[in-house]
């Protein structure tokens, strides 16, 4: 919102306090000034003069030579190259020795015809010449033909203000008005209002507005209150200078004196207002309704709009006229030719409005303060000051009476505010005096309800404040936050710490990205197609559907992070990145309900993925794609530094879109029995064909059940002091048999004595016999207070023999 100080200096004095002071002031009290902008470039000897002839230059065809009186006694010869200089014109002159932006004028002779100054244009005065009226953005400015002659072109055109820029939040939709600021300003500086009385400075005339207007409300639910005035005679024309210079200044381009005035009051009250051409008014009937399916409107910028039925419209007895807060329609748009208006101002509901503009990508400064809820109260004192503006600068005839529907009511928003509260809060001492006298300042009425407790009544437009402590937050701003005393923190102190989860995933970043894995983040939406790939963590359970998804590529949450990875790795692959060693820690989604009623359940993830060559080609030696051994090498370092070694195994079960011989699911040995943590293998072949990639390798696992298990602590024992003993085994057994269910049973029945146990050799074929394997197995045996004997390593030895030929037939191979 730009804030004129020239402007705000109608409601309030600001004698003895600059522009940048008053800006600090305002910036120190909780709303935010983005700059100050002076309007005057550094002219000076610029003056208004009148064109008296005009001729041609004797010896070029695109100068003229201009006689102006400039008020300085005697007229000066000017040569002008601009077009549009003629004779009868009010003019800027800029006169010998005058300094505009990067230029000084002195005398000149231009193809040896003297010049004794420059007529200007808009923009070498400093001004935006894209906020003039489109006939004035080429040539010289001419200036309204009551102009008195020789005065400062600053005054003329208001150039000497300065205009604060406030960068408001949300919430303080009461400053996008003058008068807004101007409480605001009042209540700094503690100074006096002088606001305008339009109910005291209109005067009606002719005929009853009733009989030339009707208006009308479908739901009072998105239009609360709707207003009219009707005015006849109207004569549009250029608006006086004064207000095309303050609507400049606001950054708002003038049209003509009707339109001007609607647009004048919008900032002056905040409340927009809009101006219908009366006679192109169908039925003399004005309603507010939603609009209909297929209807169409066109705006006042020339465009066709598609409404949608969602679309709050006014319209007459036939069609719609206007998008209700957002925009006029063309069909009924103030000319030339009007001679009655009809003059609206209305409050619409602000979500309806904001909805209305995004789906039409049309935002305006009507939209905007709609959008925030602008004073309610304001509907009708704006439409009198506009009526009363109209009747005095356009020649109009106010009829008697407002024509309306729905009301302006609303109810007194009273709050009560303890001094008690507010003290503790601020760590003030302030007294009761000093606290009335502060909301006095704002112009909140303020009265006792019991001892040491005030009851406020909040005006309808702060309608940012609904409780107490909004209460004390405006004390606070006014009394200055500088004002308020240090107090030092009191209380018991903890050192910061990461919890469990913290630690652990942490840990797994930091070991993973050391180990050569690149941390990615993929989408949480994915396709619904993808929700059914791998298998799923949660048994029986649905995908989250997004009520309202961006496309249907995102339109449920992700029940597993491998479908995501897929993409990151073909996005690489399809730009030559094709070695890829991938991970991510993310989160699962799933509910149990066709409907959500609650919380979807949310499990943490990693998922890895490993793809392309091990290792690059160089000249000693060739590249070496990653297999399955890679990626359970990841996986078992993973656990190691988690200390799960021998709690976890792997059963090659084939899951779901895994190759079936190539990937397995991963248990975690509880001591109620085992869970299952996740998956891991080699892609599908279907799959990896239809995503056109080469052999790939993923991993997904629960996090949680590591989270609970994990030993982040570090764990130290004594170096050993006593040998081990060795001993060897090749056991025959079926080809069915998983390798790590014969280690799993070598550690159960080892005992305290085994200390560690390792497959160094798979022999299948040959003189084997058909569906039969050879695994080879190393055991180190190791007593921590004594060297073993034979014997003690031979009887642990054979039941560790006795238990593998029990559970799995396995015979000891000689």
């Amino acid at each position: 919102m730009k804030v004129s100080t020239g402007w705000l200096t109608d409601y309030i004095s600001l004698e003895g306090v600059t522009a940048e002071e008053l800006a600090d002031k305002i910036t120190t009290a909780g709303i935010e000034i983005d700059g100050v902008e002076r309007r005057n470039k550094g002219l000076s000897g610029i003056v208004t003069g009148y064109v008296k002839s005009k001729e041609k230059h004797p010896d070029a065809d695109k100068l003229n030579v201009c006689i102006v009186d400039a008020g300085q006694g005697e007229d000066l010869q000017i040569v002008c190259g601009a077009k549009n200089v003629a004779a009868g014109q009010k003019v800027p002159v800029a006169l010998v020795g005058a300094k505009l932006p990067g230029l000084e004028i002195k005398k000149a002779k231009l193809r040896g015809v003297l010049s004794q100054g420059m007529i200007c244009s808009a923009k070498e005065l400093g001004l935006n010449d894209k906020l003039l009226p489109k006939e004035l953005q080429e040539g010289i400015l001419v200036l309204p033909e009551n102009t008195e002659v020789g005065q400062d072109i600053t005054k003329v055109l208001g150039l000497n203000d300065e205009i604060l820029e406030f960068d408001l939040t949300p919430n303080r939709s009461d400053c996008l008005s003058m008068i807004g600021a101007a409480y605001e300003v009042s209540a700094i500086l503690g100074r006096d209002l002088n606001l305008p009385d339009p109910a005291a400075e209109l005067v009606e005339a002719g005929g009853t507005a009733a009989d030339s207007i009707s208006v009308k409300i479908e739901d009072e639910a998105f239009c609360s209150h709707y207003a009219v005035r009707y005015i006849s005679g109207v004569k549009p024309a250029p608006s006086p200078l004064w207000i095309q210079n303050r609507l400049m200044a606001a950054g708002v381009r003038p049209i003509n004196n009707i339109v001007d005035i609607t647009n004048y009051v919008m900032l002056e009250y905040g409340q927009p207002l809009h101006a219908f051409d009366g006679d192109q008014v169908e039925g003399g009937v004005l309603g507010v309704r939603f609009a209909r399916e297929g209807e169409v409107l066109t705006t006042l910028d020339g465009q066709e709009r598609k409404l949608e039925p969602q679309m709050l419209v006014i319209a007459d007895g036939g069609k719609a006229v206007a998008l209700a807060g957002v925009m006029g329609g063309l069909a009924t748009e103030v000319t030339g030719e009007t001679v009655n208006i009809v003059l609206e101002s209305a409050k619409f509901d602000g979500g309806t409005v904001r909805k209305t503009s995004r789906q039409l990508g049309l935002r305006s400064e009507a939209s905007l303060r709609f959008e925030k809820q602008v004073d309610p109260k304001a509907v009708i004192p704006a439409l009198n000051r506009a009526a009363a503006l109209i009747a005095r600068y356009a020649g109009g005839s106010v009829h008697e009476g407002i024509v309306q529907a729905g009301s302006d009511a609303v109810p007194d928003k009273i709050l009560t505010l303890s001094l008690e509260k507010l003290n503790n809060y601020l760590g003030t001492e302030l007294s009761l005096l000093e606290v009335k006298t502060l909301f006095g300042r704002l112009r909140f009425k303020c009265g006792d309800v019991a001892q040491g407790v005030v009851e406020v009544q909040v005006p309808s437009r702060r309608g940012d404040i609904s409780y107490d402590v909004d209460l004390i937050e405006e004390i606070a701003r006014l009394y200055g936050y500088d004002n308020i005393p240090t107090t030092l923190i009191e209380g018991v102190t903890t050192p910061g710490a990461l919890t469990r989860k913290q630690s652990v995933r942490r840990e797994l970043r930091r070991m993973l990205a050391l180990g050569g894995y690149q941390e990615v983040m993929g989408y949480s939406f994915i396709q619904p197609e993808q929700s059914k790939l791998f298998p799923a963590f949660s048994e029986g359970s649905l995908p989250v559907k997004l009520a309202m998804p961006m496309s249907e590529e995102r339109s449920v949450l992700r029940t597993s992070l491998l479908p995501q990875l897929l993409d990151i790795a073909l996005y690489n692959t399809n730009r030559r990145q094709s070695d890829l060693a991938l991970f991510e820690i993310g989160n699962v989604f799933f509910t149990d309900e066709e409907q959500l009623t609650r919380q979807p359940r949310e499990l943490p993830v990693l998922g890895l993925l490993l793809s392309g060559s091990r290792t690059a080609k160089q000249w000693n030696m060739t590249a070496e794609p990653v297999d399955f051994f890679d990626l359970k090498g990841a996986l078992e370092s993973v656990f190691a530094y988690l200390g799960l070694t021998g709690r976890v195994v792997y059963e090659g079960d084939a899951p779901q879109d895994y190759h079936p011989g190539r990937s397995a699911s991963i248990y975690l040995l509880e001591e109620d029995g085992r869970t299952r943590i996740g998956t891991m293998g080699q892609l599908h072949p279907e799959l990896q064909r239809k995503l056109d990639l080469e052999d790939t390798y993923v991993a997904e696992l629960l996090l949680q059940p590591l989270y609970d298990s994990a030993r982040i602590s570090l764990q130290y024992s004594e170096l050993q002091r006593f040998p081990g003993m060795e001993r060897d085994i090749a056991v025959v057994v079926d080809s069915a048999v998983p390798a790590g269910n014969l280690l799993t049973s070598i550690r159960e029945n080892g005992g305290t004595l085994l200390q560690n146990v390792q497959v160094f050799d798979v022999y299948t074929g040959g003189k084997m016999e058909s569906g039969k394997k050879s695994v080879a197995i190393s055991l180190l045996y190791r007593h921590t207070e004594h060297t073993l004997t034979d014997e003690e390593v031979s009887e642990v030895h054979e039941k560790v023999v006795a238990a593998l030929q029990q559970t799995f037939g396995a015979e000891l191979r000689k």
